[in-house]
């Protein structure tokens, strides 16, 4: 197998340099925001993180392409980075600290482009997670001060604590229903939103999540991280990875009941 060692480090080093970007412009008076044609809103500090980032990867990894949220594709190959600035720009924009920069290493495969590397950098929550291929998954504030990501090992529905992001979404793929059978049958139920849920899967303080609209920059990195540490990510449809549009993560011992609820159609 691989070893991505060096490519997580450099990812290590990518969100260092990012977190003093977007640390630097949290809660600034000044702060300019946009809307984009999504009616999503995008900062000067979603876009000046992504440009550094894409910089330090022209000059460390020049043969490597790259694929950002706020600026698309540069390149092509087998290698492919994956970069969303700021996974919760709502929550940036307003002051909340949950929000993060997410950093993933993709490779060209039989089944196409799958994460190899992940890293989640939370700064304004003092947390930092990552994964490689292979090697586990971790949280700590550095490679050498790390603590190992494993799954819960719940086993029923009924003692399932189920995180997601908010009820938009749902009703317009029909599966607004099995949603909410969901949340009456599980033991607990929160919105903690954007990349927590997935990491709170991945150490087992959160047994399931799922969100039905999303792009590949907001899961590639979680999907790795949460596989690293025992769980199960999948699209709604239950095909393994990120590029399913929406996304399923749990333990794994719940995944196919997870899927049942969300596919019920009425």
């Amino acid at each position: 197998m691989p070893d991505y060692h060096d490519d997580l480090r450099l990812a290590h080093v990518l969100a260092d340099a990012a977190d003093a970007t977007t640390m630097d412009r949290f809660k600034a008076l000044d702060l300019k925001v946009e809307t984009k044609p999504d009616m999503t809103p995008v900062t000067e500090a979603d876009k000046s993180t992504e440009e550094l980032i894409r910089g330090h990867l022209h000059r460390a990894r020049p043969r490597d392409a790259i694929l950002g949220e706020e600026f698309g594709v540069e390149g092509t190959g087998p290698r492919r980075w994956v970069i969303d600035p700021i996974d919760g720009t709502k929550n940036y924009v307003r002051g909340v600290p949950v929000w993060a920069t997410l950093i993933s290493l993709m490779e060209a495969g039989e089944e196409g482009f799958q994460p190899v590397v992940g890293l989640v950098s939370a700064p304004a929550l003092n947390r930092r997670w990552w994964a490689a291929k292979g090697a586990g998954a971790f949280t700590g504030r550095s490679l050498t001060s790390a603590s190992r990501l494993r799954v819960s090992k719940v086993e029923r529905i009924a003692d399932a604590s189920f995180a997601y992001s908010s009820l938009t979404g749902w009703e317009e793929q029909g599966r607004l229903d099995g949603f909410m059978d969901l949340t009456r049958a599980c033991w607990r139920t929160r919105g903690y939103g954007d990349f927590w849920p997935y990491m709170m899967v991945a150490e087992g303080s959160v047994d399931i999540c799922a969100e039905p609209e999303l792009s590949l920059w907001d899961m590639a990195a979680n999907a790795i991280i949460v596989e690293e540490a025992g769980g199960r990510f999948t699209s709604l449809d239950g095909v393994p990875g990120p590029g399913g549009g929406n996304a399923a993560a749990s333990n794994g011992t719940l995944h196919h009941e997870l899927l049942g609820y969300l596919n019920q159609r009425y």
